[in-house]
């Protein structure tokens, strides 16, 4: 993603409007990606008024103990799948939102040359209409009127991740339609599909060079590497389709031709602890003193206080930038 934001920014501080009689349903893959893509708008819609869903599409059983002060891990080596429900039902509770599981088996991240095949029956390897069937079933049941989810390439490319973002696209997609999927209930048109941009560029960047000026440490500086080696990818591929003559890149990770401009920024001032207590209800995954947590809530309120998304869709007229992503519903 570019730095591509809105030049319209909300202030700080905005306070949401009562959104009581509101639907917003986010769709993740694992249990975790809920608290660390969107986690304060969540809460901060919930605090609002509005009904939030969060749907976690595997149960994260491919997962490991990725958070070093752990403690005893016993328990996790045996059944890491159920400390992990645990783990999301802590977070929905800190975030005051609603939670649904989907079922399916997680697929893992595979890795190697070439890679290892799938596991079978795994989330990624079910036929999208099987796949599709049971969100289609909770929308239907929830009627949200907002869907958010990854972009096409996941956000990066999990393959539980490009499943979930094909899972979120034909549920809004149908959902509406009648004839199709009549097994999974009456119809609901959803409004509203966003993608999830809390990797925005811009973000970091700016909170890094607002550190810089304020003579405090500057964060995020291997994130800041990546996303300068991005942009020199993408000026290769610029160059190249201009027609000149440039070697080729060796590597064009996915997700550097995965660009969706930010349209909508929902300000999270009052929302940071909750999202940062969700994160770390995730034991087993999320470390306490880890990268999620490199900004100070200090400067990401005077250098940043939103959480931001791309309308990808709208079934309601909306005026962009947005700053509410019920904007056009009320």
């Amino acid at each position: 993603m570019t730095d591509q934001t809105p030049q319209a920014q909300p202030a700080a501080g905005t306070a949401l409007p009562p959104s009581a009689g509101l639907r917003l349903m986010a769709v993740h893959a694992h249990p975790d990606d809920e608290s660390s893509k969107g986690a304060g708008t969540m809460a901060a819609y919930a605090a609002a008024g509005a009904e939030v869903m969060v749907v976690t599409c595997t149960g994260g059983e491919a997962g490991t103990l990725l958070n070093p002060s752990f403690g005893d891990t016993t328990r996790a080596d045996r059944d890491i799948a159920a400390v992990r429900r645990e783990e999301m039902a802590e977070a929905a509770r800190i975030l005051g939102i609603r939670h649904a599981w989907l079922g399916f088996l997680d697929s893992g991240l595979p890795e190697g040359d070439p890679l290892p095949a799938l596991p079978a029956n795994c989330f990624a390897e079910v036929p999208l209409r099987d796949a599709a069937t049971p969100l289609i079933s909770l929308v239907r049941r929830f009627r949200p009127h907002v869907l958010i989810s990854y972009d096409e390439v996941g956000g990066y490319p999990h393959p539980d991740h490009l499943q979930a973002h094909a899972v979120t696209m034909e549920a809004y997609r149908a959902a509406g339609l009648a004839d199709e999927y009549p097994e999974a209930g009456p119809a609901w048109e959803v409004s509203k599909v966003y993608y999830d941009c809390g990797f925005n560029p811009r973000k970091f960047r700016t909170m890094a060079a607002v550190a810089e000026a304020d003579g405090e440490d500057v964060p995020f500086a291997r994130r800041l590497m990546m996303f300068d080696a991005m942009d020199a990818m993408r000026e290769v591929l610029r160059r190249r389709e201009a027609g000149e003559d440039v070697p080729d890149p060796e590597v064009i990770p996915p997700w550097v031709t995965a660009d969706h401009d930010v349209t909508t920024q929902v300000d999270v001032t009052g929302f940071l602890d909750e999202r940062d207590a969700a994160l770390r209800a995730h034991r087993t995954q999320i470390d306490p003193d880890g990268m999620f947590f490199d900004a100070p809530h200090d400067l990401q309120r005077r250098a940043w206080p939103w959480e931001d998304f791309a309308l990808i869709d709208s079934r309601v007229p909306s005026e962009l930038p947005e700053h509410d992503l019920f904007a056009g519903l009320r």
